[in-house]
Parts: structure tokens; sequence; C-alpha cells
């Protein structure tokens, strides 16, 4: 795993772990990253500062943290996360690239009430959250039924 510091086109800087370099490089060119605190879609790597020792990280024994080993307690919140997502999602209609349109159609009531997930494009999203429709980024990407084995 791998930690990047990435800021919103509205200054919003927040963490997001990846699987690599090149995990990061997909997502943010595939749409898939946004800002937690607004949604805004334009997202890059922020400027991170290095961790430089004081006396006592260049002691042998000191341990040093590592951005690409999260603590143990991270990993088991990540895993929480994630299986709470799953649970979310389990009594929910994948909708794939229809999501905008069918949650435009809930909400209008034009069909009835349903859970779903989906994808929606950055412009989609943000149409939707101006004309008052509940939607929001899962935080973990959901692999379409169709994808599956």
């Amino acid at each position: 795993m791998i930690v990047f510091d990435l800021k919103c086109g509205r200054e919003h800087v927040f963490e997001a772990w990846f699987g690599s370099s090149a995990d990061y490089e997909d997502q943010r060119g595939r749409g898939l990253i946004q800002c937690p605190m607004c949604g805004d879609g334009d997202v890059g790597k922020a400027v991170m500062a290095p961790r430089l020792g004081g006396k006592a990280a260049d002691e042998p024994d000191t341990p040093v943290p590592v951005a690409n080993a999260p603590a143990p307690e991270m990993k088991a919140l990540m895993a929480k996360m994630a299986e709470v997502q799953s649970k979310m999602l389990q009594d929910s209609e994948w909708v794939g690239r229809r999501f905008a349109d069918e949650a435009r159609a809930i909400h209008h009531g034009e069909t009835g009430y349903r859970t779903i997930h989906g994808q929606a494009t950055r412009a989609e999203a943000a149409a939707l959250k101006e004309e008052g429709v509940g939607v929001m980024p899962l935080p973990f990407p959901v692999v379409p039924p169709d994808q599956t084995h």
C-alpha cells in the first residue's frame, strides 16, 4: 500500500491509500477519485513533506513510520470500512452507467424508491448534487457484477 496526499480544485487536502502508484494513476485516469469533503473530481497529488528524522530517528533501534506500511489499526479500519460498504451494497441494485438517469428518476418520483449504485462522471455527479439528488461517492471501487468470477 502507498499513501498520497491529494488536493482537489477547492484546495481541500486529504489522504488516500492505493495499492501502487500505477493504481493511483489508473483510478485518476478513470475519474474514480473524488474529494471526500466536497465531491470535486478535479484531484491531483498535493505537495508532501518528506519525513526528516530528528536525532531519535537516527538511532538504529528507533522505529520510523513508513508510508507504504500502514499501521495495523489503519488496516483494521480500512477493512471495517470495506465491510460496511459491502453490507450497504447487498440490498442495492447495480445500475452501471445508467446511474445518473436512475437516481434522477427516483428523486423525481418517476420510478419507485430503491437503493442503487453505479457509475457517474464528475459532471453527472455535480449535476445531480445541484438538483438536490442525494448521491455520494463510495470510498472503495466496486467491481460490476458482470465482471466478477
